[in-house]
């Protein structure tokens, strides 16, 4: 196939039915004296209905700005330079802030990496909970809304639900503030679920509770998960697609099952080579060479040229484009285009 044949991402703006949210090519730039830092850069990413979509990449490839800008959360001096978040048919980007917390929160919730910082410590749980409901639908009493609290308590599997309710953060274990970061999220029975790094910081047994809890959510409610992690153990565990994130930009893209079986980008074969495995000697784990590098100061042609163990002089010179290399798989990696002319 010519490269000239092949398929290529497009910037597209109009909705699939099918999906609750996409990107298109999405840009999250920072303004800083030092110059601009380009912490999400031209992102294309599509989330169906009832779907769990993974986000993955190594810490600072850019996985939390994407949700953060879709939550309309970027602080100053970050801000969205281009692109469109189209949820609803609407553009999230050219929103007013009042707009957009009407629909942060209720459609779109998220949780976030750590719980004990994103519960306030002097607060109880079940407060905290009940005020995200009744800020969203103010016509429910206090005492509906402590029922429909202690409900989604028993629902995430929060044991005594009606004690915990009255338990300030300190007083629980992080799986259960995880829970309770959970329960504050669904509550409101959003469309989309924002999960980033939801296990991190928890024990295998946990982390499994909290994984199968998720695709409960997701089968009961119809609701679509987008989980940003480093884990491809928990990729594999419970999404239905993957992106593969870095330096900014998605670098591969394909269904789990898909991915796993033909891991295409390097990067990819990178992480996937990191993940410890019975039998492989345990004082050698693989390691990618280097670390991502500095958004300021990004080589010209391939972001991961100078970690790649194939780059070639078009790699430092020239810069990859996503690109449909078999059915349903994409990859922004010239050998990968080489390979499948």
């Amino acid at each position: 196939m010519a490269m000239s044949e092949k398929k290529e991402k497009e910037t597209v703006t109009k909705t699939d039915p099918e999906d609750v949210l996409e990107l298109h090519d999405l840009k999250s730039w920072f303004y800083t004296e030092k110059g601009i830092v380009k912490a999400v850069d031209g992102v294309n990413l599509r989330i169906p209905k009832g779907k769990i979509v993974g986000l993955v990449g190594e810490s600072g490839c850019g996985k939390s700005m994407t949700a953060r800008s879709i939550m309309g959360l970027l602080k100053f001096p970050g801000r969205i330079a281009g692109g469109s978040i189209l949820f609803d048919g609407k553009d999230l980007a050219k929103l007013g802030e009042k707009e957009l917390r009407s629909i942060c929160g209720k459609d779109i919730s998220m949780v976030f990496q750590e719980p004990m910082t994103s519960l306030n410590p002097v607060l109880k749980v079940g407060r905290q909970v009940s005020e995200t409901l009744l800020v969203h639908n103010p016509e429910i009493g206090r005492e509906e809304a402590r029922k429909r609290v202690v409900d989604m308590f028993g629902k995430v599997g929060i044991p005594e639900p009606e004690k915990r309710y009255d338990s300030y953060p300190h007083e629980l274990s992080g799986g259960l503030r995880q829970r309770v970061c959970i329960a504050m999220a669904m509550i409101c029975r959003p469309k989309l679920l924002i999960a980033d790094e939801p296990t991190t910081a928890l024990d295998v047994t946990i982390e499994a509770q909290i994984l199968k809890l998720m695709q409960q959510l997701c089968a009961e409610s119809g609701t679509s998960i987008l989980i940003i992690t480093h884990n491809l153990g928990v990729v594999a565990e419970i999404c239905d697609e993957v992106y593969v994130m870095y330096a900014g930009r998605i670098v591969e893209q394909a269904d789990t099952f898909e991915l796993f079986d033909h891991v295409e980008h390097p990067y990819t074969k990178g992480l996937m080579a990191s993940i410890p495995r019975i039998g492989k000697n345990p004082e050698r784990l693989y390691t990618i060479p280097g670390v991502v590098p500095n958004l300021l100061h990004l080589p010209q042609g391939c972001a991961f040229c100078t970690r790649c163990p194939c780059a070639t002089e078009q790699c430092r010179t020239e810069k990859p484009v996503l690109t449909e290399i078999r059915e349903g798989h994409w990859s922004a990696c010239f050998l990968n285009q080489a390979k499948s002319e």
